[in-house]
């Protein structure tokens, strides 16, 4: 089902930089094949330890790619199941067709698709929708952030006690000093609770849009994490690498975002006990 909050404009060919409105379509349609597709056969086949991937993964990318390459053939593509599609580096686009494919395995409704573009290295415009609850986040950059249209903010909450914070697991880091079980367990004592949602694209979102009061994560990849960091930011949260160090949009991320009132008490909890 297509939102009614989307204004559809005429497609235009060979721009050199996309219009929020092409993101957002995308992002639907995306949303829309992965809801189809999630009772059916997935064909579920192991990547590592807790980390599947679907049938739908490949299915929606391929989609996704052939849009994007289809209206900027130039431009550069890194995606989750395909890895690097060389291109101009002045245009960067990252996608992730299942963000919270665990969860979209098992039956559950917890999962979108994340879309962002970047020029010059910074984020200019990113979607992250989820089909189920059809709820459409969109970004752009100095422009807000929006939930199917309407404009949303961070929460206004003023201390770790007050806040219900999000945060993940990589299966691969278990019984390693970058587990991130002691961040968990030393942040549920402080705040009004933690939890382990399963998709940091939606995390971030609901961060942005005030549902969370932060999250954080280790050993992410930019594709997880680009259309969230512009949410957060245009909903007025920060948004910064979780130790200071290495970046959002390239290699392993280490990240941190929360509304202003709260992020650094939670970076000096999380830096006081630093995985090696």
């Amino acid at each position: 089902m297509m939102l009614q909050f989307l204004h559809k404009t005429k497609p235009k060919v060979n721009l050199m930089q996309p219009e929020l409105n092409f993101l957002t379509d995308i992002a639907l349609q995306a949303g829309a094949m992965l809801a189809r597709m999630q009772d059916g056969d997935l064909d579920i086949q192991l990547k590592g330890r807790a980390d599947l991937v679907t049938r739908a993964d490949k299915s929606v990318e391929t989609f996704l790619i052939d849009q994007v390459l289809s209206r900027f053939p130039t431009h550069a593509i890194i995606s989750e199941e395909s890895g690097s599609h060389a291109g101009d580096p002045e245009h960067q686009w990252f996608i992730d067709p299942l963000d919270g494919t665990l969860n979209y395995a098992h039956g559950l409704r917890y999962y979108c698709t994340t879309i962002a573009y970047a020029r010059a290295g910074q984020l200019q415009m990113g979607v992250i929708y989820s089909p189920r609850e059809e709820e459409c986040f969109t970004a752009e950059l100095g422009k807000g952030a929006f939930l199917n249209g309407k404009a949303v903010q961070v929460s206004r909450a003023e201390s770790l006690e007050d806040s219900l914070l999000a945060t993940g697991f990589r299966a691969t880091l278990i019984d390693t000093p970058r587990s991130n079980y002691n961040n968990f367990l030393r942040l549920s004592r402080i705040s009004q609770g933690v939890r382990r949602l399963g998709s940091a694209a939606m995390d971030l979102a609901y961060v942005a849009c005030g549902r969370l009061e932060g999250f954080w994560d280790i050993q992410l990849s930019p594709w997880d994490v680009a259309a969230g960091v512009l949410l957060v930011r245009e909903a007025g949260g920060t948004v910064d690498t979780l130790y200071g160090d290495g970046s959002l949009l390239d290699g392993k991320v280490d990240i941190l975002a929360a509304n202003t009132r709260v992020f650094q008490a939670l970076k000096t909890v999380l830096n006081s006990e630093r995985g090696l």
